[in-house]
């Protein structure tokens, strides 16, 4: 059993001062195995607090990322492939087919993706597709109000991946659980001989050699 923490999309500070206080108490450390972040983390003090949680932090580069995070990530826990994405890449944003088609590219059985700050979890064309939303409720500049702060923990126990969403609503923690299975791979058959074998010769007989002597 693995546990592996999914965040991002803090924009702290340019647009939360903080991660909930609530959240935080959740997040202790020496329970979690492994963070995998969607990026824009934005600031080092929010990165290094990750790193307090667990010191092995994935972090996918967001379009307001000032860092050198790699734009993707791709983590594996046999016999689960999970790749991690910031989802500005996608157009139109969040489209599933556009996501598809990146997981087939990492080849991933879960793609991990933020950037339209709301939670999602959902299983397309075999594939797991997960989105831990905005952890701090940070504004995405693209309607009205905020969203809901939402982060998400996976509990991946061999083929099975048992994600838990976290959501912070009207002042309390809210959680929602979601299980996605990878299918074993179909086992294929070994090719049958088109041509009958030949017979095998019969080795020679003895041969005789007369003595010099």
């Amino acid at each position: 059993m693995v546990l592996v923490l999914v965040i991002g999309d803090f924009h702290i500070p340019h647009r939360v001062h903080d991660l909930p206080q609530k959240f935080k108490k959740l997040l202790v450390p020496g329970k979690i195995q492994q963070i995998l972040c969607t990026g824009n983390v934005c600031d080092r003090e929010t990165y290094e607090y990750l790193r307090t949680v667990s010191p092995d932090v994935n972090v996918a580069r967001g379009d307001y990322d000032e860092t050198s995070f790699p734009l993707s990530v791709t983590v594996a826990h046999a016999p689960i492939r999970i790749g991690v994405i910031h989802g500005h890449q996608c157009i139109p944003t969040g489209d599933l087919d556009s996501l598809n088609a990146i997981a087939r590219q990492l080849d991933v059985d879960v793609l991990v993706s933020g950037h339209t700050h709301t939670f999602q979890a959902v299983e397309y064309d075999g594939r797991f597709f997960v989105n831990p939303g905005s952890a701090t409720g940070a504004w995405t500049g693209t309607f009205n109000g905020d969203p809901t702060p939402s982060f998400a923990l996976m509990d991946i126990q061999g083929p099975v991946v048992v994600t838990y969403v976290y959501q912070l609503i009207e002042g309390e923690v809210r959680v929602e659980k979601i299980e996605y299975r990878k299918e074993p791979e179909p086992v294929r058959e070994a090719p049958r001989p088109t041509a009958m074998p030949q017979s095998i010769p019969s080795s020679p007989g003895p041969q005789h050699t007369q003595s010099v002597w």
